[in-house]
């Protein structure tokens, strides 16, 4: 096994909640595993001890942060690689900066994994302190060429490893029937960068004509409360639902339930929830912003749409739920497209990019 005998350091979020980035850490610590490596996971987002202190904002930050600071040097002790998943904004400064900074002073080769749609405004502000860390770094890594091209724009180099999607979790549903009352999913946060009202709305187009119509809203977050009251406001409590955030068995039976995903955010990389659409033979309907043109080919295997733009969204809804020829082609063609994405084309990539980092003075 390629991994065998590794020791890896792996920084980041898990579930709960049940979130793109924490998914994909915990994915990716069991692959690493299954491929013989031994790996310490250092949690970034682990509980508050005592509870309560989660409600106070300073101290929690605080006992959140010590205990992190205690799990990086302990595990740089026993580990030939870290590996980091790295967000945008406070979470950078927060957690990927310690993690760089402890693995350098103990000597550990570092590849920072960089994620979010927002990198090009987090990096417009902050692109010196970032550079200034990463300086330390061995390797940056990225999920696709539009991250790749935001951090050359900064005068940094990445590589591209994509995003892992599990087949064995997310596999293909039945065909779509054209007269049958079609379900629509939305799964991302309920965050205002993800303009779910604008997903709501291009529901509210497809029911006009498809009245048998249902969508239902798989995540959760500081619009809800909004969200669903503009739900009941438009007359849609009947045909909407929301499950709050779920587990991943839980999602991957959701697709398999779904005709259609729908991906309204405003700024975007790329999302977990269009490769796991496209491994399920779901087709999928989203904007067009950051990197989601990167890797999804409007009318091969998405219906790509302006943002904000409800309209256009709706009507590439229609186009397929109304045609059932097409839908299939859709999906056959998501079904193919996901196959790039699975470990067994990833994991030489992410090897690679290993033996390049702890090939590097660490110091």
């Amino acid at each position: 096994m390629p991994f065998t005998g590794l020791r890896v350091g792996l920084v980041g979020p898990l579930p709960p909640p049940a979130g793109g980035m924490a998914n994909q850490t915990r994915q990716l610590a069991e692959l690493l595993v299954s491929a013989g490596a031994t790996v310490a996971v250092i949690q970034v987002n682990a509980p508050y001890r005592p509870g309560w202190v989660g409600g106070v904002p300073f101290l929690r930050s605080l006992f959140r942060l010590m205990p992190y600071l205690a799990g990086l040097w302990r595990a740089a002790g026993r580990s030939d690689i870290f590996h980091i998943m790295a967000n945008s904004g406070w979470s950078w400064h927060l957690f990927a900066v310690p993690a760089i900074w402890v693995a350098h002073w103990r000597g550990v080769a570092v590849v920072v994994n960089y994620r979010g749609g927002e990198a090009g405004g987090f990096l417009q502000r902050s692109s010196r302190l970032v550079r200034f860390s990463m300086r330390r770094a061995s390797a940056l890594l990225v999920p696709s060429g539009f991250l790749r091209g935001v951090f050359a724009g900064f005068g940094m180099k990445a590589d591209i490893v994509p995003n892992i999607i599990d087949l064995s979790r997310f596999h293909s549903r039945g065909p779509y029937g054209a007269g049958s009352a079609p379900h629509l999913l939305v799964a991302r946060n309920l965050e205002p960068l993800y303009d779910n009202e604008t997903a709501i709305r291009a529901f509210q187009c497809v029911k006009k004509h498809l009245l048998q119509a249902r969508l239902t809203i798989a995540g959760s977050g500081p619009e809800e409360q909004r969200l669903r009251q503009f739900v009941m406001d438009q007359g849609l409590g009947e045909a909407v639902h929301f499950t709050g955030r779920l587990e991943r068995d839980a999602m991957a039976s959701l697709y398999r339930s779904a005709d259609l995903l729908l991906n309204p955010s405003l700024a975007d990389n790329m999302p977990n929830s269009l490769l796991e659409a496209w491994a399920s033979g779901v087709p999928v309907v989203s904007t067009n912003v950051g990197g989601i043109p990167f890797f999804a080919d409007d009318g091969i295997n998405a219906s790509l749409v302006p943002a904000a733009d409800s309209a256009a969204m709706g009507q590439a809804c229609l186009s397929l739920l109304c045609d059932e020829h097409a839908w299939q082609q859709r999906a056959q063609a998501g079904l193919q497209e996901a196959q790039r994405y699975t470990w067994p084309r990833v994991q030489p990539a992410l090897i690679h990019a290993y033996r390049q980092a702890m090939q590097q003075p660490t110091h």
